[in-house]
């Protein structure tokens, strides 16, 4: 297997140039949430990255030679602290990983001065894709909008949305906001009644007030746009009011394994869109466990590494490590920096080929990126419960590509002028 060849030439151009591998390492700190409301679901997704890195270091001694230190700041998914994590983290980091969507919000304009990319794979400020107004900041393979339109184009296949009543239950919070711009346009278009039902930050286990008011209103559809203790405390309640599992679909975040293994059958037939997929015989797996778990180097257990929020965590960081691996080829270098890093993950172009050479077959649809496009919109799969796992329920669905376009654009020139002078690449238009 073709494991890597990109990155082998790199390195041995690193060897040619007398650089090898750094004590410190390429800086990509990770503002990671192993504590706090959200760590049930922060964890799996933390030790996938962690792991994936931990891999490469192992396996072929980083990337381009140089080791990677991937480093973790402790934000319980608190804004402030994130915030306090960036700053902490920005002197020698070429990205940051921000991962609440509060988070990514607060360094954004920061990075445009500090000129550190925002890596936020399938999370964050859903315009950051349009690259000329958002030039440092990446929500690579898909955003917020993407996965709403995903969902909708499923239920639509299932009969006319018009005159139906869809019900919104998300998370009070800049991230659970987030697709409303986006689902308003379209209940308006499709002749939908969008019913949005806020569910706070104290209310995510006891949502019962939230339920009595889904019991009286009867929508036919429930989107749910949870995360962390709020997934589960809405999956149980959807069990206990006896709502049909069928007809609730959850954003990418709200597909963890251990909230349905909660219900266990009375959750057959729960839905969420994804854009990642466990494939435990995909040879990544394979180079993890030797090289990682088998090595004592990581804090997963078995159970985990079959989930699908473990996987999405490799996954992520398999797209920084191929950013990684871009930046280093077009500076003719190993040791990049953080405006190196910026141009690879603009440059993006993981084909299906590609994703078999790094081990990664059937694991993330194929996408691409480019000064315009910083997001790539790959697509995403609807997973279902069958009992005891996520199982795919349909094929590759692509997102409303025109709409969404011409929503970020609107949206990013909207933002722009709310924080003027914001820097623009006139050059570089969607």
């Amino acid at each position: 297997m073709k494991q890597f060849t990109r990155l082998a030439a790199v390195a041995a151009l690193g060897a040619l140039m007398g650089t090898t591998a750094m004590a410190e390492g390429l800086s990509t700190p990770n503002l990671a949430y192993r504590t706090g409301p959200f760590a049930a679901t922060g964890i799996p997704i933390m030790n996938g990255q962690a792991d994936y890195m931990a891999m490469l270091n192992a396996r072929d001694g980083g990337i381009g030679g140089i080791a990677i230190d991937f480093s973790e700041c402790e934000t319980g998914y608190n804004t402030e602290k994130g915030v306090e994590c960036y700053e902490k983290t920005k002197g020698t980091a070429i990205v940051t990983q921000p991962w609440s969507t509060g988070i990514t919000l607060q360094v954004l304009p920061k990075t445009n001065v500090d000129e550190i990319p925002i890596l936020a794979p399938g999370y964050g400020f859903s315009p950051m894709a349009d690259g000329a107004v958002f030039q440092w900041a990446f929500n690579t393979p898909l955003s917020y909008w993407d996965g709403a339109s995903i969902i909708l184009k499923y239920i639509s296949e299932m009969g006319d949305l018009s005159g139906k009543k869809v019900a919104f239950l998300h998370l009070d919070h800049p991230f659970g906001k987030e697709p409303l711009p986006y689902l308003e346009m379209k209940a308006e278009e499709m002749g939908f009644e969008l019913l949005p039902i806020p569910v706070g930050l104290k209310e995510m286990q006891n949502q019962s007030a939230q339920w009595l008011q889904i019991r009286r209103e009867r929508p036919d559809y429930v989107v749910l746009w949870g995360w962390g203790a709020m997934n589960a405390g809405a999956i149980t309640e959807a069990a206990k009011t006896k709502y049909p599992m069928e007809n609730i679909l959850g954003v990418w975040w709200a597909g963890h394994d251990a909230d349905l293994k909660l219900v266990g059958e009375d959750g057959k037939g729960y839905k969420s869109v994804s854009w990642s997929f466990p494939n435990p015989d995909a040879p990544v797996m394979a180079d993890v466990k030797k090289y990682v778990i088998d090595a004592g180097k990581s804090q997963t257990n078995p159970e985990e590494m079959e989930g699908v929020f473990y996987s999405r965590g490799l996954v992520i960081s398999a797209i920084l490590a191929e950013g990684i691996v871009v930046a280093q080829e077009h500076a003719g270098k190993p040791d990049i920096s953080a405006s190196d890093l910026r141009w690879g993950l603009e440059n993006l172009n993981l084909t299906e080929e590609r994703l078999e050479e790094l081990g990664l077959t059937g694991m993330v649809p194929p996408f691409s990126t480019s000064c315009s496009n910083h997001t790539g919109h790959s697509g995403g799969w609807i997973l279902e419960w069958d009992g005891a796992k996520f199982v795919k329920a349909s094929d590759l669905i692509m997102p409303d590509s025109e709409a969404i376009s011409e929503l970020e654009m609107a949206k990013a020139k909207e933002y722009a002028e709310a924080n003027a002078p914001w820097p623009v690449n006139e050059d570089c238009q969607m």
